[in-house]
């Protein structure tokens, strides 16, 4: 706790002092978590920025996407962070280029089969969230009618309860029994009761998979081999093994407490020994792919 509040008047010293309400606030937590993930003092973060990947909150903030800060942005260190990405100088807005509503409803409707107005304007403001959740809600379907601590924990051995589908169609269900994790798929058999009847379904168990999953840990003196800044979630990979990539090019993007930061190529070269997906759980610095010069 004590690393914690340190890291976190060094990071609000290091972007300047900057008003902390919602969402700049968020930029001082997430660079104080990543100086403390990586053992990052004040001056190593000064004299390291050129080569880390630093969260996305930080690099949107350093980029004007929030605004612009009394009294400046910190040089050398917002330079150093962007390095090859915009600056913007001006308010956000005026960067932007004229957003075609018309365009975005037909590219809805021909992907998801529909959307209403709420979905378009969910879209224009938040394009991958609004895509992660019809992807849940394809594979889950329409989950708002879950009581939330269903939704968010399972119900124990035996527990009944109770889901409204629509008014005067109620399923009464009851948990009975959790099968064995199966090493070779991930996944469990689970068995409950619905309106009387028994029912058996096939689910990923994550959490048992991420436990038995152990990763190799990259060799932070071989500049040939990335590893994961911190732990996380892979969320996006962008490059495939093989592919040619650029010093700087963001390979892949970890979520991590919250807040996502992009893990980039440290050098030009092809990339080899690819060792994770979309969706895989890893620890700091585990071995996300080597870069064969």
């Amino acid at each position: 706790m004590a690393q914690t509040k340190k890291a976190y008047e060094q990071a609000n010293d290091l972007l300047g002092d900057i008003v902390k309400v919602t969402p700049t606030s968020k930029v001082v937590g997430d660079l104080a978590q990543f100086m403390v993930s990586n053992n990052l003092t004040y001056d190593e973060l000064l004299r390291k920025a050129p080569e880390l990947d630093f969260p996305s909150s930080v690099l949107e903030f350093f980029e004007g996407l929030m605004g612009q800060p009394y009294g400046g942005f910190p040089e050398p260190l917002r330079s150093q962070a962007l390095r090859e990405r915009r600056k913007m100088d001006k308010r956000p807005g005026l960067y932007l280029e004229p957003f075609n509503f018309d365009a975005i409803r037909k590219e809805l409707k021909e992907k998801f089969g529909g959307c209403t107005e709420c979905d378009v304007a969910s879209y224009a403001m938040y394009p991958k969230v609004y895509e992660d959740f019809k992807k849940f809600t394809d594979k889950f379907g329409d989950l708002s009618v879950l009581p939330t601590k269903y939704f968010l924990n399972r119900p124990e051995i035996g527990e009944e309860f109770q889901v409204e589908l629509e008014k005067g169609k109620v399923l009464i269900l009851k948990l009975l029994a959790i099968g064995p994790l199966s090493d070779q798929t991930g996944q469990r058999e689970v068995f409950y009761e619905m309106n009387g009847e028994v029912r058996q379904v096939t689910i990923d168990d994550k959490h048992a998979a991420v436990e038995n999953k152990s990763r190799p840990k990259a060799d932070s003196s071989d500049s040939s081999q990335v590893g994961a800044p911190m732990s996380g979630v892979v969320v996006e990979v962008r490059y495939k093994e093989g592919s040619d990539v650029q010093k700087g090019d963001p390979i892949a993007v970890l979520s991590a407490m919250k807040m996502e930061m992009v893990i980039s190529a440290p050098h030009s070269g092809k990339i080899g020994s690819l060792g994770v997906k979309e969706g895989d759980s890893v620890d700091s610095q585990d071995l996300i792919c080597k870069i064969v010069k």
